[in-house]
């Protein structure tokens, strides 16, 4: 499944187990535990087979019921937090 080449540098991507990994889908985001992707070994970069995006998206949408829910902090930044574009 995994021991590629990273589309983003000369790494291989390498099978790792994840106690959480957090995934934004449309207006929902869904937290998968002691998950398997792929990391790559050189710069980081992370892979998911189709099973786990579709995990994902079955939980999102309702069709799959997650163990649990999870509050998240939302908060709007300050004006001291924000930056100049100028």
């Amino acid at each position: 499944m995994y021991g590629y080449q990273c589309e983003y540098c000369t790494g291989t991507v390498r099978p790792r187990t994840v106690a959480r990994e957090a995934f934004k889908h449309k207006t929902a985001f869904v937290i998968l535990e002691n998950v398997l992707i792929g990391v790559c070994d050189a710069c980081g970069n992370r892979y998911y087979t189709a099973d786990i995006i579709q995990s994902v998206h079955d939980i999102a949408t309702g069709k799959r019921k997650p163990e649990r829910t999870e509050a998240i902090p939302v908060a709007y930044p300050t004006p001291e937090n924000l930056v100049s574009a100028t």
